[in-house]
């Protein structure tokens, strides 16, 4: 073998050996990446517990705790039990006992330390002082530290307290049910969470037609047990005092006893100042649309606040609303939204606070597009029902369209009752009252004002309804109207105690004693409750009695009313009720507009 030939055989064998050194480094480097991986996983699967947690329960605060020995049963020092519960992590002792010290809002966060107790079977977690004073050691229980906001509530159940509509969804007056006072629900979720920790809704299962559905109810209405659900609130003496207020017979009404009078949670309106003493003035659409000889009025007296027809058998123009619900109401509109609008605004101008008046339950028009919601008899069916849910949601989708379109401070509801001759139609047994829930009338009639006061604040705006003076006298009406059961819900109460529709006789010609009379009777119904409405009186503004005028009302006889509420504490202020807002008449009694 030549030289030449023996060097390209080392060459040969020189290459070999660095491309299998190569294949080693690669396969080493392979393992080593590989291993890497796998360790790097390894760190991955081990996910540290997390130091901060969120505050769950299921109700709106949740417990906080010290636990220690009682002094009898200690066998350690509180120095030794420290030191035991730091290197295991946990302590297990029977004898220990749980204090609570404190609570802390549902929703809170709050940091884990090191440490776990057991007691009686419950476990406990050491958590960092949440500004309890001179607390070194706190304990929450575990079950109350979540990792996530959707977590926090924990409640399943939820009792009806005071009877509640169900909505379709958790904003806007869509009513998908009702639930009456004592119903179990079954939580689904919430819509969102209140500082003090409480919800603002509830998304809830509900069982109706043989089957379940879904909706939202207000948690202000519900309670934690179904003991607390079916309490009855007797604060203030008042369930014994509306016990005893019933009439002679029955009126096919209800009972004021089955009413609910827990307070309802008023609200004060940002940007929205409620007019508590107002001396107000009555415009139907005719007059609110063109308004300029009443605001000449307004500019030289001391009229607060203006009292302007939405509805009133006619729509004051076509709103979108009624285009949809009832279109007949669309299409006979007074005037059209500009020359409303432009007349609103003029009216807004001179600063008075302005309250839009609607017609609920005396809807002829808005009949004829549903007959299916209107109580039949006699063959007829021309008077909306009070129990039909669609009939309400039509009346407060109407009152937020014109709260959004011309800034109403506030939405006056009149015509909130079953039709006069209901005790009639009851006796009877043949009128359909559309009755879908089992409700009184009186309950109906309060049902309703909850729901509509929900939707009306959302809005921004206050409610008020009006009642028939006869509703001060100490029973359920049969058309559904009972003074304090109204009074604990809305902002204000407007009775219509006309000096020629109250009493025998001719009362008309005494206006000061028969106002005083009946405005005693209100005072004593206010003060059944702990925060009743205003109460902002119709007052009679036209010449009496109105069937055969014998007495012309002028500027003495409407001061006359004025002092005989103010004489019996009846606080809220006033309005005039003229139909025709006869303008020569509004003059001859201008100055009662002024405050004195």
């Amino acid at each position: 073998m030549s030289r030449a030939e023996r060097n390209a055989i080392k060459e040969k064998e020189k290459k070999r050996a660095a491309r299998l050194l190569r294949i080693r480094d690669c396969a080493v480097i392979l393992v080593c990446t590989i291993m890497m991986i796998a360790y790097i996983g390894s760190l991955n699967s081990i996910t540290p517990e997390p130091e901060y947690f969120f505050v769950g329960g299921a109700s709106k605060d949740v417990p906080v705790y010290l636990i220690g020995i009682p002094l009898e049963d200690e066998e350690t020092t509180e120095e030794e039990s420290d030191e035991q519960s730091e290197e295991t992590g946990e302590e297990l002792d029977d004898s220990a006992e749980a204090v609570e010290i404190g609570r802390l809002v549902r929703g809170s966060s709050v940091k884990k330390l090191l440490g776990t107790k057991e007691v009686d079977g419950i476990r406990y977690c050491k958590v960092e002082n949440t500004g309890f004073e001179g607390a070194a050691d706190l304990y929450m229980k575990e079950e109350n530290l979540v990792l996530s906001t959707d977590k926090v509530v924990q409640e399943t159940e939820v009792y009806v307290r005071t009877p509640v509509t169900i909505y379709d969804e958790m904003s806007g007056p869509s009513i998908a049910s009702f639930a009456p006072k004592g119903t179990c629900l079954k939580v689904t979720g919430y819509d969102k969470m209140l500082p003090d920790g409480s919800v603002r809704m509830y998304k809830v299962e509900y069982e109706e037609n043989d089957g379940t559905s879904e909706g939202y109810v207000y948690s202000k209405y519900l309670a934690e047990t179904q003991k607390k659900a079916d309490r009855i609130y007797k604060k203030n003496g008042i369930y014994d005092k509306v016990k005893k207020d019933k009439y002679g017979y029955d009126l096919y009404g209800g009972k004021a006893k089955d009413l609910d009078y827990y307070p309802y949670e008023r609200t004060d309106i940002e940007g929205n100042e409620f007019c508590s003493d107002a001396r107000a003035m009555y415009l139907n659409c005719a007059a609110a649309a063109s308004p300029d000889n009443y605001i000449s009025l307004i500019e030289k007296t001391d009229c607060n606040a203006v009292v302007v027809d939405i509805k009133d058998g006619v729509l004051a123009w076509p709103a979108e609303t009624a285009r949809e619900w009832s279109p007949k109401s669309y299409k006979t509109a007074y005037t059209t939204r500009k020359k409303y609008k432009k007349g609103i605004d003029k009216l807004k101008d001179t600063g008075v606070y302005m309250i839009g008046r609607i017609v609920v339950f005396n809807d002829p028009v808005y009949a004829k597009d549903h007959p299916e919601d209107c109580i039949k008899y006699g063959g007829r069916s021309t008077w909306p029902s009070a129990y039909s849910r669609d009939v309400w949601e039509y009346n407060v989708r109407l009152a937020q369209e014109a709260i959004e379109e011309f800034g109403f401070n506030e939405i006056q509801f009149d015509y909130v009752r079953f039709p006069e001759n209901s005790y009639e139609m009851s006796k009877s047994g043949k009128a359909k009252f559309r009755n879908v829930y089992d409700e009184e009338k009186g309950q109906a009639i309060q049902n309703f004002c909850f729901y509509a006061a929900d939707q009306i604040h959302e809005a921004g705006a206050y409610i008020s309804v009006d009642v028939f003076g006869e509703c001060v006298y100490g029973y359920m009406t049969a058309y559904g109207q009972y003074w304090p059961g109204i009074s604990n819900i809305v902002d204000a109460v407007s009775a219509m105690p006309y000096t020629d529709h109250m009493g025998g006789g001719e009362t008309w010609k005494n206006p000061y004693q028969t106002m005083k009379a009946w405005a005693k009777k209100a005072k004593k119904r206010q003060d059944y409750l702990e925060n009743p409405a205003a109460a902002r009186t119709w007052i009679t503004g036209y010449n009496t009695p109105y069937w055969d005028p014998t007495v012309n009302y002028g500027e003495k006889e409407l001061k006359a009313q004025i002092k005989a509420l103010d004489d019996a504490g009846l606080e809220g202020g006033f309005i005039p009720w003229n139909v025709n807002n006869d303008l020569g008449k509004y003059k001859q009694y201008k100055k009662i507009w002024n405050a004195d």
